[in-house]
């Protein structure tokens, strides 16, 4: 082989792996968006599916209160056993900037009493309802008939949850709407 056709060699080899350096690269930033908002996607609804199996299972509290304890659009605290052992916790799920965030409280003494710091833990991230002027929360009444008035804990049997979730909201698509439900079995009947 000459020196020419070595030479010709490495420019054909070159050539090549530079196209296939730029088609990966070129990739990796077309589908970089599409690939972190797939995996907050399904982060957030997971996080969405643990938060209506928790507002199902509300109850009553270990000290005998009522199970919804506040309502608001972006704030829902209420009491569940969240971790099967012998006490109900004090369950509060809130917007905090863009992140959906669930706190909690273990009950302590007899009667139990709710005091102390919420132990807090993200649900989810990239969370764009604020923003958005979206609720979080919509509550409904035993007929089906959305309450407004959040003072009226006592007559919610149903909850909506609709998340929006967008990585980069300087990119379209519009964020990405998540939307689940979940009567208050412990508050049917009642």
């Amino acid at each position: 082989m000459t020196i020419i056709e070595t030479v010709v060699w490495i420019a054909i080899f070159l050539s090549v792996m530079l196209a296939l350096t730029s088609s990966v690269l070129y990739f990796y930033r077309t589908s970089n968006y599409a690939i972190q908002q797939a995996s907050a996607t399904a982060s957030a609804q997971h996080g969405l599916d643990l938060m209506i199996r928790t507002i199902r299972e509300a109850s009553y509290a270990s000290n005998g209160a009522y199970p919804v304890v506040s309502l608001a659009a972006n704030d829902l605290k209420f009491y569940a056993d969240v971790d099967n052992d012998v006490g109900v916790e004090l369950v509060h799920y809130y917007l905090s900037g863009n992140w959906l965030v669930k706190g909690t409280i273990e009950p302590t003494g007899d009667p139990a009493v709710y005091s102390g710091a919420e132990a807090t833990s993200s649900v989810s991230q990239y969370v764009q309802n604020i923003p958005q002027s979206s609720a979080l929360f919509t509550y409904f009444d035993k007929n089906g008939t959305q309450i407004n008035n959040y003072t009226k804990i006592g007559d919610v049997r149903f909850i909506t949850a609709n998340l929006l979730i967008d990585v980069d909201t300087n990119k379209t698509p519009t964020p990405l709407n998540l939307r689940t439900s979940a009567a208050m079995r412990n508050l049917i009947g009642h």
